[in-house]
């Protein structure tokens, strides 16, 4: 690789050729562009749809309904309510399960006021676990503890549209009380919502209560509206989505083949539905780049065949003045990875420089293009395509090195 002597007879001899090398050599060039484009796209959609899952990648989420299976006496129809001695039993119940997380909503028709400004907020009791579920930047103050939770505060905890219109301006909220429904809570934190999309905007119209507090405040004592669950490290969410849910059809009395009795969403599994389409698009990317880059290959071996022929009288000089096969095989081999390196090369600069443009757009004027996030050029990927362009040319240039060692001296001599 360092004789300057092959290095020489590399360069005129693309000179010579130039167009026919550029032209050879465009179709290395594209296909390498179109495997970074196309995978930095691709992981730019991957990255847009998996900051829309703001919540825990492994979370289970447990609501009651109706049951349509008449039970051990009981008639079809009955409406569950979930209580807080369920949430007892699940954890002492069932041990797979690292986190519970039951939660209320205000239900009716109420504002929330402060001094003379007032709007309709959605109201949520929760528990500090809710942190595990759904992250929340808390801004100024705290969330909902345990000792919250023992004494049955009222206490609150806005989020960033509630603050705009409830305290506009500078106006410190921290200490202040706002009344909801006709109650007063102190305010003892703010929080930001993260994510991006609908369900954020949603986030930042709530305010969080303890949820003991809203149970004995507004008459929901002892009920339970939902559950967010988590599973311990190394347990697939399914497992306690199928544990809790048998749990509670046994403490309710449902019929085990009653399956609207209680509704379940298990994030755990769309997100590897998700996953499993964009391992998908990585395949298909791979496999449409692959198919062009081999197009390519091809065009630059049929275009060292057609150097071979051309040089077949100076290589059986070189062969009469005793150069050895390897040296004929390495000259060919050397100058078809220099083509198909060149040109990949260049291909990986240009792919790698337009998704690092949009990168850079996207950060500096922040655009959201819906579901489409900031793209990445992984380096395992930039890595793996110069791997592959140097095995490949060498490839590409082995069928006419080998033919051009074989050449006879003695029949190279007389070609016309």
């Amino acid at each position: 690789m360092i004789d300057i002597d092959k290095w020489t007879e590399i360069y005129n001899t693309v000179k010579k050729h130039k167009l026919r090398t550029a032209l050879t050599a465009f179709g290395v060039f594209w296909g390498i562009f179109m495997l970074v484009v196309l995978l930095g796209a691709g992981k730019g959609l991957e990255n847009g749809i998996t900051s829309e899952f703001n919540i825990a990648k492994n979370a289970v989420f447990i609501w009651t309904q109706r049951t349509s299976v008449p039970y051990m006496g009981l008639k079809a129809g009955r409406f569950i309510q979930m209580t807080n001695d369920d949430v007892a039993a699940i954890k002492a119940g069932v041990p797979e399960v690292g986190v519970v997380a039951p939660s209320n909503q205000l239900q009716g028709d109420f504002t929330v006021n402060y001094k003379d400004r007032s709007s309709a907020f959605t109201v949520n009791g929760e528990t500090p676990e809710l942190l595990s579920v759904k992250p929340l930047k808390v801004t100024t103050g705290r969330f909902v503890n345990g000792i919250d939770l023992q004494e049955k505060r009222k206490v609150a905890i806005v989020g960033p549209r509630v603050l705009e219109v409830l305290f506009p301006g500078e106006e410190q909220p921290i200490g202040k009380y706002i009344s909801i429904k006709g109650s007063y809570f102190q305010v003892v934190g703010t929080f930001e919502p993260v994510g991006k999309g609908e369900d954020v905007m949603e986030d930042a119209k709530v305010i969080y209560i303890p949820h003991t507090t809203l149970q004995q405040t507004y008459n929901e004592v002892n009920k339970v509206g939902f559950m967010a669950l988590i599973p311990k490290p190394g347990v697939p969410a399914a497992v306690i989505e199928d544990k809790v849910k048998t749990l509670l059809m046994q403490r309710h009395q449902v019929a085990p083949e009653d399956l609207k009795a209680f509704g379940s969403a298990n994030v755990e599994k769309e997100f590897q539905d998700v996953q499993g389409l964009f391992t998908g698009i990585a395949g298909f990317s791979w496999l449409v780049s692959i198919g062009t880059i081999i197009a390519g290959i091809i065009g630059v071996g049929n275009i060292m065949l057609i150097v071979v022929k051309e040089r077949t009288k100076e290589i059986g000089v070189r062969k009469a003045l005793g150069a050895t096969p390897w040296s004929i095989i390495s000259l060919i081999i050397q100058e078809s990875i220099v083509i198909t390196g060149f040109a990949g090369y260049m291909g990986l600069l240009t792919g790698t420089g337009i998704i690092a443009l949009i990168e850079y757009l996207m950060r500096r004027f922040d655009v959201q293009a819906g579901f489409f996030g900031i793209p990445e050029v992984n380096l395992g990927i930039a890595v793996t395509a110069t791997v592959l362009l140097v095995f490949t040319g060498a490839l590409a240039g082995l069928i006419p090195a080998t033919k051009a060692a074989r050449v006879n001296p003695v029949v190279a001599l007389r070609d016309e």
